[in-house]
């Protein structure tokens, strides 16, 4: 039957395209049912276009200190419209490269907004209105709406921002990642509301490119997520950068007006401030895309407004999935990714493990970048565990010194009985890119003795890797 599949993905993000790849090269007859745009959020709204901003401000930052690096530079200024332009063509890459894979392996891809109407079967209907037009309008497919059947059905539908009462995005004054993605002009002045990756992220883009800042965090540290020195180390730097952090704070109210906001903010004594400014970003979280899409009509269970799943990503109702930030914390793409080829090979019948959460790798790209894996020293200690812990900061490696980086440090966590590594943590120049090697090592279960006999490339900033670990057993080289 021309409507009969193995497989019937719906939402085609990071999860949910990767899953249907994984499915093809499994032999599967597999679709994929989208609303607005392929890649999702991460590639269209998220991870990619907001690294393209960010790499931008980098850059402009850069000029601004070309004499450390014995360089003169004139005058220089951006137009904030090429910026977002830049942005967005590499967004339109991106979504139109996973048009391409789409292609190249097989996958039918329905255009409309899916409902389970019972097991193995989902109705495709007519679109509502995205929240904002995407930056490539959906094509419009071959294939028409109607009833698929599927053995399998895979939710991948994803996440939006999270809106609180009384703090509602307008999409003029108050913000979230969609609108501070694309803005018009750029704001003199910013409040963000959340520090965690994003609200982070967006505050020191916007700081770079010299608009005044201020974050308003509930918690008492920012990146509440992150290890509390770590966290600690990346305040000192943003502050340093001047962008005002407020924590154990609320925002209780916003006036918006055509002059732009008025944040009236609790504070933790109990005092109040008001904070006028341009624009007000709300960072504060997502919640899952979980309606109308037929989970009660099935009696798919959800829990705290995500989809229950168990580690195979199975929910209670018999071949019915959830992957992704539907199926909750932590909501990253990799993770979603991991679980839909996770998913689609046990569907498949081959032998997998559920996915270890406590190796699964967290990144914010601010100045100084943030990266961790595993558990923190409060959480280990928590815990029960015995630890030892090594520390090696930016200042004491060549090749930080050489780039004009010296400031950072990196934290490991070890069991002290076993050697096992519990956590890594590191703040400074790149470490998002160097958090991998550590994630590597946890899922080898490796131990500190061959992290130590490991030979590391010199001059590099990984070698602070290995120096972290030496200092973990009081042999570290290079401090």
């Amino acid at each position: 039957m021309a409507n009969q599949y193995d497989v019937i993905i719906i939402g085609g993000g990071p999860g949910g395209y990767v899953a249907a790849i994984r499915g093809a090269q499994l032999g599967m007859k597999v679709a994929v049912v989208e609303r607005e745009h392929l890649a999702g959020i991460c590639s269209n709204w998220g991870c990619i276009p907001t690294k393209a901003l960010l790499r931008s401000a980098e850059i402009y930052s850069h000029m601004g200190h070309a004499k450390n690096f014995g360089l003169e530079a004139g005058e220089f200024t951006f137009e904030i419209s090429d910026v977002v332009k830049r942005s967005r063509q590499i967004a339109k890459q991106m979504n139109n490269g996973v048009g391409f894979l789409m292609k190249k392996n097989k996958i039918d891809v329905i255009w409309g907004e899916a409902e389970i109407t019972k097991p193995g079967e989902v109705k495709v209907g007519e679109s509502s209105k995205p929240v904002m037009e995407p930056s490539v309008p959906a094509p419009k497919g071959v294939l028409p709406h109607g009833t698929y059947k599927a053995k399998h059905i895979i939710i991948a539908t994803g996440a939006r921002p999270r809106i609180l009462p009384g703090i509602e995005p307008d999409g003029k004054n108050i913000w979230t990642y969609f609108e501070a993605l694309v803005p018009q002009e750029m704001p003199k002045s910013l409040v963000v509301m959340g520090s965690g990756a994003i609200g982070i992220e967006f505050a020191s883009f916007y700081a770079s490119m010299g608009a005044d800042v201020t974050v308003v965090e509930l918690m008492s540290q920012i990146m509440p997520v992150e290890d509390e020195e770590i966290s600690a180390h990346a305040r000192k730097r943003l502050e340093k950068r001047g962008i005002k952090i407020l924590t154990e704070a609320k925002v209780a109210k916003v006036e918006n007006s055509s002059a732009g906001v008025k944040a009236h903010i609790e504070l933790k004594d109990g005092q109040s401030q008001v904070i006028e400014a341009d624009k007000l970003i709300s960072a504060v979280g997502v919640q899952a895309n979980i309606e109308n899409i037929g989970l009660e009509k099935v009696g798919v269970k959800t829990e705290r407004g995500f989809i229950a799943i168990d580690g195979f990503c199975k929910t209670n109702v018999s071949g019915i999935y959830a992957i992704g930030d539907v199926a909750g914390a932590p909501m990253l793409a990799h993770k979603a990714e991991h679980e839909g080829v996770l998913c689609i090979e046990k569907i498949a019948g081959k032998d997998v493990h559920p996915m270890n959460k406590n190796q699964i790798p967290g990144c914010t790209y601010c100045e100084p970048q943030v990266a961790s894996v595993g558990l923190t020293e409060k959480a280990a200690k928590e815990a029960g565990r015995e630890i030892r812990v090594g520390r090696f900061p930016f200042m004491g490696n060549g090749k930080a010194i050489a780039l004009g980086e010296p400031e950072g440090l990196v934290k490991t966590i070890f069991d002290k009985k076993t050697g096992e590594l519990l956590g890594a943590h590191m703040v400074g120049a790149e470490v998002t890119e160097l958090i991998q090697g550590f994630v590597v090592a946890m899922n080898l279960e490796t131990t500190e003795e061959e992290l130590m006999h490991t030979i590391f490339p010199h001059p590099t900033l990984s070698e602070m890797m290995k120096e972290s670990v030496l200092d973990a057993y009081d042999q570290a080289l290079n401090i």
